[in-house]
């Protein structure tokens, strides 16, 4: 295996030592993080889960079998986006009552928001697989009051189909014989590629975000959220109950 000493922390071996049977968990955490915290965006997603799946393979890096690993990965999943929902339902408009900070952006909730009037329910799943749509959804949706049991089980179909469906797969693609190769001989440098290519995209859209806050501040707007625009960004109860809108004209 070869190791990258600048970028020690990314080395499986060291995570493992360091956080001992606390490993999984850790992983877990961040998955709850994207869904159940308006953080969570932050955090690695969807290439965190096809590695631990191909670590599981290649490295028995948690020492317990995939199918735990899995589905332990897709219950974090499923509590995140509950989680996510609860805040929503509880908290209301005044979630998204908040200073412009390119972490927090009226733009991201009205993008999330976009996804609803588009598929419907549906979004609850398809927003697992997109980058800060699946932070929001859940707290759109509690917002807004969609039915709590027609939630949970879009969260929990979403959750099953993206955390153990991803994780799966990348443990899967482990018994393509060079593949496996690759990643047990150049496992510092595919992590680096990874959770790099996460961070430049979340740096890239928070610094994208500030100068459009800045740029607003110059033109004499305001980076304030108040509670009529936070109102305003509450979805209709009936957008939940869309059928998907598949095509894009607008008709469902």
């Amino acid at each position: 295996m070869h190791h990258i000493a600048l970028i020690p922390w990314l080395d499986p071996e060291l995570i493992i030592g360091a956080a001992g049977p606390w490993a999984l968990l850790v992983v877990c955490f961040i998955v709850f993080a994207e869904t159940g915290l308006l953080v969570g965006f932050l955090l690695p997603g969807d290439t965190l889960l096809v590695i631990s799946g191909l670590l599981t393979h290649t490295n028995d890096v948690f020492g317990v079998n995939i199918w735990i690993v899995s589905l332990l990965i897709a219950l974090a999943a499923f509590i995140g986006g509950e989680v996510g929902y609860l805040i929503g339902h509880k908290g209301g408009p005044a979630v998204f009552e908040r200073k412009e900070s390119g972490l927090f952006s009226r733009k991201n909730v009205e993008r999330t928001n976009s996804f609803f009037e588009r598929y419907g329910g549906l979004t609850v799943i398809l927003a697992r697989f997109v980058p800060i749509v699946r932070t929001f959804a859940p707290v759109a949706a509690g917002v807004g009051h969609m039915p709590w049991k027609k939630y949970s089980l879009y969260n929990l179909i979403g959750a099953l189909i993206w955390g153990f469906g991803l994780t799966m797969l990348g443990y899967l693609i482990a018994y393509i014989p060079w593949v496996a190769h690759l990643v047990t001989e150049y496992i510092d440098i595919i992590l680096l590629a990874a959770v790099g290519g996460t961070a430049l995209v979340t740096l890239w859209h928070y610094f994208s975000e500030r100068h459009k806050v800045r740029k607003a501040l110059a033109a004499g707007g305001d980076p304030d959220t108040d509670a009529d625009e936070a109102a305003a960004l509450t979805l209709d109860a009936e957008v939940f109950d869309r059928a998907p809108d598949v095509d894009g004209d607008g008709k469902h």
